[in-house]
């Protein structure tokens, strides 16, 4: 069984950081698209930042890059997920998840349908 579990999220100034880590166990050995995605009150939830498992190809929504990195390494044999967030606005208030779908042929998107592992979300609070 899949299991994603989001952690890192808190309350923050204008301009602070906050780094996110998702753990995630019960991947198949196999390519994943690994990403970021954020739903702030009242609005829809989109896409943050995406990278897939074993690379360093990445990519971000254009609200967020130059600001926040994705980021994954290895615990145990499983992947962990980060999303390092710099220079944070309080429009970048939300709940974030940290999303799965194995993509072995697939590019990685953005595209919340195209994903079907979730993690139960970390909140991020940014005060001005």
């Amino acid at each position: 069984q899949v299991q994603l579990v989001e952690s890192g999220g808190g309350s923050v100034q204008t301009g602070g950081s906050l780094r996110l880590s998702c753990a995630v166990s019960g991947l198949l050995n196999d390519r994943y698209c690994m990403a970021w995605f954020r739903q702030a009150p009242g609005k829809e939830r989109e896409g943050v930042a995406v990278e897939p498992t074993g690379t360093e190809i990445t990519l971000y929504a254009k609200t967020v890059k130059g600001r926040f990195t994705i980021s994954q390494d290895r615990d145990n044999g499983n992947p962990v997920v980060y999303l390092q967030m710099n220079s944070l606005k309080p429009e970048d208030s939300g709940m974030y998840y940290c999303a799965a779908v194995r993509a072995r042929y697939t590019a990685c998107t953005m595209d919340q349908d195209g994903y079907n592992l979730w993690g139960q979300g970390t909140q991020v609070t940014v005060s001005s």
